[in-house]
């Protein structure tokens, strides 16, 4: 949704496809994608690769770039996560849609890449896939940089760590804010690893500009990063920031971390100028309180 709100805001006509029916989706899901049809031509049933996502590709070209983001993610952090049929499923078809592509006049494709896969990510020496889905992420952008190069399509990798802000799926800043509503102590259970978490209005900045700079050759990638700081020192900046918005109070309680089955660090490696994406910091903390307090009903200080 942010991805596509800001493409539109700088004039590109957005064509998205979903892999689902309409109507199936409820809750923030099936508002994000409300959001999303009211500036992009929105079409269904139309899996990568699938005899449909073909059909679209030849009936609604020419494209300038396609930007590939609908990677298989259910249960992403499960042991159970089935790596080889989401490859499958991320590369269904590939060469068929390479060739649709070049009918279409399409020379680029913008990959969404995982800080969970192996490959470039700053702070291990020798960095790897550290579950499954980062597995197929890796896996998938290989799959892809090959077939690319093959039939000389520019690829570009933009690889997203930890986006936070409105409409954000309930993960760690979500159980912040529930907590808080609730009268309760946030407790930080790994408080230190160190992650890079990023504004979502400053990602879909940064991801609007890679693509529309991406040059029709070669392979490409964009790493941005946000604030990369251990997970106790996030939250502590989470709580000051909406803390100083909203009338609520925000302890939090950091747990001795003995746990370490990830990475102790891991953030990605590209600084992101926010002067040059006409991105306002203390804005984006704004707009964040003011959708928490809509949304949970919480009185703005």
């Amino acid at each position: 949704m942010w991805f596509v709100e800001a493409l539109a805001r700088r004039g590109h006509s957005v064509v998205g496809v979903s892999r689902g029916d309409q109507g199936i989706h409820s809750g923030l899901p099936a508002e994000r994608l409300a959001r999303a049809a009211d500036c992009c031509r929105l079409l269904w049933k139309a899996p990568f690769g699938s005899p449909r996502f073909l059909e679209i590709i030849a009936a609604e070209g020419p494209f300038d770039v396609l930007c590939h983001h609908g990677a298989e993610t259910a249960g992403y952090r499960s042991k159970e996560f089935d790596c080889m049929g989401a490859v499958a499923s991320n590369t269904r078809s590939l060469p068929a849609v390479l060739a649709a592509m070049h009918a279409a006049r399409c020379e680029r494709i913008v990959l969404t890449g995982s800080i969970f896969e192996s490959g470039k990510r700053a702070g291990e020496a020798a960095p790897r896939a550290f579950n499954s889905y980062g597995l197929s992420k890796a896996l998938t952008s290989q799959i892809f940089g090959f077939y690319a190069e093959q039939e000389g399509i520019a690829l570009g990798r933009f690889v997203i760590s930890n986006p936070f802000g409105p409409f954000e799926e309930p993960r760690f800043t979500d159980y912040l804010i529930r907590s808080w509503r609730e009268g309760k102590i946030a407790l930080v259970s790994t408080p230190r690893y160190v992650r890079d978490n990023i504004h979502i209005s400053l990602l879909s900045g940064c991801y609007c500009e890679f693509v529309q700079s991406l040059p029709r050759t070669g392979c490409h990638r964009m790493d941005p990063s946000g604030y990369a700081e251990a997970q106790g020192a996030f939250a502590a900046r989470f709580a000051r920031e909406i803390g100083s918005r909203l009338n609520v109070e925000t302890p939090l309680e950091m747990a001795k971390q003995r746990i370490f089955d990830e990475p102790a660090i891991c953030i990605n490696s590209d600084i992101v100028l926010a002067a040059e994406l006409d991105w306002d910091e203390p804005r984006a903390w704004d707009e964040l309180a003011d959708y928490y307090a809509e949304r949970f009903d919480i009185a703005r200080r």
